[in-house]
């Protein structure tokens, strides 16, 4: 069973709905340093990923590769794409959650609710957590993630209203269907392969830090596939180039 995705939608669907409720007592300055203090969390995380790798040549292959690969097939664009069609139909369904209700300009409500929808669907750490709680049942990734989602929510649905605590619903669906399928490759992989995988996700998770207290906008969308990767490299980087060196 998906604990941990469970646990994370949950964070996003509660966090939106207190999100709303009170939005009007916070602050701007509030909103802000929070939004930093979330920054410095998931690096804290990524860190902690990064810490135990057993190949550095082969996670930086992985990442460099992977982020090649993301770039040259715009992955960020396509998934920014899939995510103004969710906020599509998320407004047909509940037609009410519109940006009047915010205070909002439209257009700033569009881009904003965009942007929320990748961050919680679309996320290298919560893609990263949810393969590896298929792998082998660890949680913890996506429980620290979802103690940072509910705040994060709550201060995003401060200013759009309901309408983010209902992106719980695609952000499950996602991460349910990564933990399945990492259900299959787990038995394919080795314990060296699967801190080599975790040191890429640390990575991901590094540069999502950095995002959010916007000191470098990484294109953490175009990384995803980095993940993909990194074990495919780790298995030729232990089988074939590390007994050469």
């Amino acid at each position: 069973m998906p604990v941990g995705v469970t646990i994370n939608a949950l964070s996003v669907l509660l966090g939106g709905i207190f999100g709303a409720l009170g939005g009007k007592h916070m602050s701007k300055n509030f909103k802000d340093g929070l939004n930093m203090v979330f920054g410095a969390c998931s690096m804290t995380m990524g860190i902690f990923s990064i810490a135990p790798m057993k190949n550095m040549s082969a996670v930086i292959f992985a990442v460099i590769i992977g982020t090649g690969l993301g770039l040259a097939f715009h992955l960020g664009d396509k998934i920014n794409h899939a995510a103004k069609w969710m906020q599509q139909l998320i407004m047909k369904v509940f037609p009410k959650l519109n940006s009047l209700d915010s205070g909002m300009e439209t257009a700033e409500f569009d881009a904003t609710l965009v942007t929320v929808i990748v961050l919680f669907c679309a996320s290298g750490t919560g893609i990263y957590g949810a393969l590896t709680e298929g792998m082998n049942g660890d949680t913890s990734i996506l429980i620290s993630k979802s103690i940072l989602d509910f705040f994060t929510a709550a201060i995003f649905a401060a200013n759009l209203g309901y309408v983010v605590s209902l992106i719980a619903v695609p952000q499950f669906i996602i991460f349910a269907l990564l933990f399945l399928f990492a259900g299959f490759i787990f038995p394919l992989t080795t314990p060296t392969m699967i801190l080599d995988f975790k040191a890429v996700g640390g990575v991901l998770m590094l540069a999502t830090g950095f995002r959010m207290v916007k000191l470098m906008m990484f294109p953490t969308a175009d990384m995803i596939p980095a993940m993909i990767v990194a074990l495919p490299l780790g298995w030729i980087w232990i089988n074939w180039i590390g007994p050469l060196l």
